[in-house]
């Protein structure tokens, strides 16, 4: 009985895991941009956004000033 248990766990645990990577890969490679507002607020554009277009240019403009 523990050794099921102990089974479950496992793969259970193995499952969940190569969810969370493959969701981690799924995302990878695609630019957004995360708006903070005062209130604590935020709201996020993705790329292909018209709002995206328009934000990525400035700030790939100030990441790169602040990385020199």
């Amino acid at each position: 009985m523990k050794r099921r248990l102990a089974a479950l766990i496992v793969a259970v645990g193995s499952v969940a895991g190569a969810a969370a990577l493959w969701r981690r890969r799924s995302g990878a490679g695609k630019d957004r941009v995360d708006v903070y507002f005062a209130d604590g607020s935020m709201v996020t554009f993705a790329e292909g956004s018209d709002e995206a277009a328009r934000l990525f240019p400035i700030a790939r403009r100030i990441l790169s000033q602040a990385r020199s």
